[in-house]
This record gives structure tokens, C-alpha cells and sequence, in this order.
């Protein structure tokens, strides 16, 4: 793909999957078998986030990074930013949050998903662990997941925490296309993207960008069920 295309700037890569999301092209059709199958299997899997521009991750970096919208520790409690450091601000949100042109998202592979037949009465999506854990109102279709998804192409690529990305167990991606996408997403072009931008904590970002490219960017499950 095109930078342009792999930083979510353009979405010339993307066509339309159904009333509310686009994905890459090549994704279309297998995201359609593998809900058709779920459904079949008495889920009904819908996605929660598909494709986000960069101009979306731009505003949710930068509205946590002001402290318009609160952090969350790695246990998943909210935690104020007053008393951080700068750096421990920006790996705190990194744990969660892309950097802006560095999503997996702006690829059109990725997916939050979730069953809202599944989702208790009066309760509104969180996207954390325990929805999806034993006990959780997701468990039983993050379980069918595990065992299917496969089949189709998907993969968890947040599957378990291991020093980058929290796990993500709603996050699933198309791993033949993902994949060309990760090799082609350069430290220099995130770099440029970055200077070009009006994006908070841009300095500490490039001093860290090496170590953050390796750990938070290229540090994935491959083969996460």
C-alpha cells in the first residue's frame, strides 16, 4: 500500500463492509464468511471500531495526552496524569493507544468486535478483559473465536501482554494483509508523519520513536488465537 494509505490519511485502500464500516479490500470477504460462520454458531459478531483515520487517532492521542480524556493503569482503573512524568504519560497511553499513523486500524484489517445480543441490558461496551475473560458476557464467543477464527485468516495480534501492548482479546486482524502492512510501515515514515503534524508530546515521541517502533509497533503475537 501506498504511506498515505498505511498512516490512514487517504481511503483510497478501503471499500465498504456494511452500513457503518469499510475495510481493506481484500478483507471484505473474509470478515463476511467468518461472521457468517459465528452466526451460523449463534453469535452475532459485529464490530465495536474498524478503520480509523489518522485524523481519529490524532484526536484520541491528543485528548489524552492534554488530559481531556482520562488514562487508564494497566489494571484498567482510571489513574489521573497530573502526577506523571511526561514519559510516564506517553507510555502509559501507548499501552493502549497507537500513535497517530502507526494504528493497525488505519489498515482496514483490524477490528474491535463484540456480540451486542450478548451484551447486558443497560450496559454499555467497555472493551476491557474482563468482558471477554471467564465469567465475562463475551467469553463464549472470544472461546469460538480462538477456535475458528483461523480458518478465515483472522488472528489476535494483541493476544497476550508482553511489554508493548496491553492484550486486547476483542482485537482480531486479517494477518495476510496486515502482515505486508506491518513490513512496509518504516520508522521513517511514522518519524515524518509525526514532525509534519500538530501532535502532542511530539519531541519526547521522536526521542523514544526507535524503542517505540520496536515495542509498541512491531512487538506482536504472530500466531495469537
Amino acid at each position: 500500500m501506498q504511506i498515505v494509505e498505511l498512516t490512514g490519511q487517504v481511503e483510497t485502500h478501503l471499500a465498504s463492509l456494511n452500513e457503518k464500516h469499510k475495510a481493506h479490500k481484500a478483507v471484505i470477504t473474509p470478515f463476511l464468511s467468518l461472521q457468517e460462520a459465528a452466526n451460523k454458531a449463534g453469535f452475532n459478531l459485529q464490530i465495536a471500531s474498524g478503520f480509523r483515520s489518522f485524523e481519529r487517532q490524532r484526536m484520541i492521542w491528543n485528548n489524552k495526552y492534554s488530559g481531556s480524556t482520562p488514562l487508564l493503569d494497566k489494571d484498567e482503573s482510571i489513574i489521573t496524569n497530573e502526577s506523571m512524568t511526561d514519559e510516564q504519560k506517553l507510555f502509559t497511553i501507548l499501552h493502549w493507544s497507537a500513535l497517530p499513523g502507526a494504528s493497525r486500524h488505519h489498515w482496514g484489517t483490524d477490528f474491535d468486535i463484540y456480540d451486542p445480543d450478548l451484551l447486558p441490558k443497560d450496559t454499555k461496551l467497555q472493551l476491557v478483559n474482563n468482558e471477554y475473560q471467564v465469567g465475562g458476557c463475551f467469553f463464549e464467543l472470544s472461546q469460538w473465536l480462538s477456535q475458528n477464527m483461523k480458518k478465515f485468516g483472522f488472528y489476535r495480534p494483541y493476544h497476550h501482554y508482553q511489554g508493548g501492548v496491553a492484550a486486547e482479546p476483542w482485537h482480531i486482524s486479517y494477518q495476510p494483509v496486515a502482515d505486508e502492512c506491518l513490513q512496509q510501515l518504516t520508522l521513517t515514515c511514522i518519524h515524518d508523519l509525526i514532525i509534519e503534524n500538530n501532535i502532542l508530546g511530539k519531541s519526547l515521541i521522536c526521542k523514544h520513536l526507535p524503542m517505540i517502533y520496536k515495542q509498541y509497533i512491531c512487538n506482536i503475537n504472530c500466531n495469537g488465537k
